[in-house]
């Protein structure tokens, strides 16, 4: 059996990091893994996604209409952009977040009104939370992807590894401590 998962965020939320640490976890966990990620303008607070599929045998990363299992969004706009990948049974986490674009900030558009209200009646399985705020409450905002890492590994079912060491060989030591903290919120969620 193949499980699916889906992330998308802005440049610069650490969404890659997050799916690299899952690949190497769930590598180690004997599955078989392939993993994709699409950069966009990221670094000018672009979109960035990484579609991951895992399994016994996964022949490509690549997830198509209704195919993913959990969608995590670091941004409530990037959930409406990809929900439409969902099954319809899957798994939607969602960070409480805003993040304007250039077009909103200059006035020229508006931020989508009530995307979690439209968001809770396309999928029964939701959990949003404000990642961004629990990470900056233990001592910095850039944790988040950590909280919503824990959010993911329990949805997947996956809390029955040593996720700890592999956020130390992916993150220098001195971010250790917080990561792992965070991660454990997200986890507890």
């Amino acid at each position: 059996m193949v499980k699916s998962l889906l992330m998308s965020g802005i440049g610069g939320q650490g969404t890659i990091l997050m799916s690299k640490i899952l690949s190497e976890g769930l590598i180690r966990q004997g599955y078989d893994v392939k993993m994709c990620e699409i950069h966009g303008m990221a670094q000018r607070g672009g979109s960035v996604t990484t579609q991951i599929k895992f399994g016994d045998k996964a022949y490509s990363p690549i997830i198509g209409t209704g195919e993913a299992d959990v969608l995590v969004a670091f941004e409530k706009t990037e959930a409406a952009r990809y929900i439409g990948s969902l099954k319809k049974d899957g798994t939607l986490i969602v960070n409480d977040l805003e993040i304007y674009s250039l077009p909103v900030l200059t006035g020229a558009a508006t931020y989508p009104e009530h995307i979690e209200k439209e968001l809770q009646t396309k999928v029964k399985n939701m959990h949003l939370l404000n990642a961004n705020q629990i990470a900056a409450e233990l001592g910095n905002a850039k944790a988040q992807n950590m909280v919503l890492m824990g959010v993911c590994i329990k949805a997947l079912g996956l809390e029955n590894f040593d996720w700890p060491a592999i956020i130390r060989e992916f993150l220098p030591q001195k971010l250790h401590e917080l990561s792992i903290k965070a991660y454990e919120k997200g986890l507890a969620s």
